[in-house]
């Protein structure tokens, strides 16, 4: 077989993979709001509604704020950004399950199935971004060159999420317990993450604030901060550079993240071909 047959072939596949991404990140994301009222207005409802009940109870009642001007749409912003990755995630693992049919009909990748998923929760998330920055120019929100660096975090999120979601979609054909664990690890990584507190509280802390610098070498805080802090206000934010003394220690976040999407890439591959057959 010659060279250009072999690219001409390549070309096809990937072409016919591209098609049935693109129609199923379409399919998904119409029929998450198929027969609501507002429809895709939810995407932009769902986070601002979230966002007033944490205000309201985190900040005005319970005080949980830097005192900075910017607090609160650094508050809308980590919850959009969390709401991404708990919905990439969580729909993630459930894609191949959800989709098994599909699988018997049609002969394609199946780790589209999983991207496709994760795609349509980052078409919400961008939309939300929009409405943040909207909110920014009432809200003393600073932005200065370093919004350009911010498309690099979210790409880094979306890895994060995009491997997590493959290692576990993997892990819930086999094993349907770890949807349960996996609703529960999310719950204890919010309360982790500091969205509804300032990491200062933390750090501020005479018993624990050692944990600051842990929590903020911990690859979905370290990226929620530098999106916070590039997009919305370098002075008030800090970041895994300003906090971690150790520039080696810095970079671990990111070699994490690398690593989350290596082995969910690698198990994914590995067990994907068993998946009819199981399912």
């Amino acid at each position: 077989m010659s060279v250009k047959n072999v690219v001409t072939r390549l070309q096809e596949h990937y072409r016919y993979a591209l098609v049935v991404f693109r129609e199923l990140v379409k399919t998904d994301f119409q029929l998450r709001y198929q027969g609501s009222f507002l429809g895709i207005l939810w995407s932009v409802l769902k986070p601002l509604m979230l966002f007033a009940v944490m205000y309201v109870v985190f900040v005005r009642f319970l005080k949980f704020t830097d005192g900075t001007p910017t607090f609160p749409i650094s508050l809308l912003c980590g919850t959009c950004l969390w709401n991404f990755f708990s919905e990439s995630t969580s729909m993630g693992m459930r894609a191949i399950v959800d989709r098994g049919d599909l699988l018997r009909k049609i002969h394609f990748p199946n780790y589209i199935i999983v991207a496709s998923t994760t795609m349509g929760s980052m078409i919400s998330l961008a939309i939300n971004l929009v409405v943040v920055i909207v909110f920014g120019f009432f809200a003393h929100a600073h932005y200065t060159w370093r919004v350009l660096l911010v498309p690099f975090s979210i790409i880094q999120l979306y890895a994060i999420a995009l491997g997590l979601a493959l290692l576990l979609g993997t892990l819930y054909v086999y094993f349907r317990d770890v949807g349960h664990i996996w609703e529960v690890v999310l719950q204890a990584m919010f309360y982790a993450t500091p969205i509804i507190y300032p990491i200062s509280m933390v750090a501020n802390n005479a018993d624990f604030g050692w944990a600051a610098d842990l929590l903020m070498l911990v690859p979905t805080t370290q990226t929620i901060m530098d999106i916070r802090h590039n997009l919305l206000s370098p002075e008030y934010v800090d970041t895994v550079w300003t906090m971690v003394g150790n520039p080696v220690l810095c970079l671990l976040p990111y070699v994490l993240s690398a690593l989350i999407l290596w082995l969910g890439i690698h198990v994914f591959r590995k067990r994907s071909q068993k998946f009819a057959e199981v399912l």
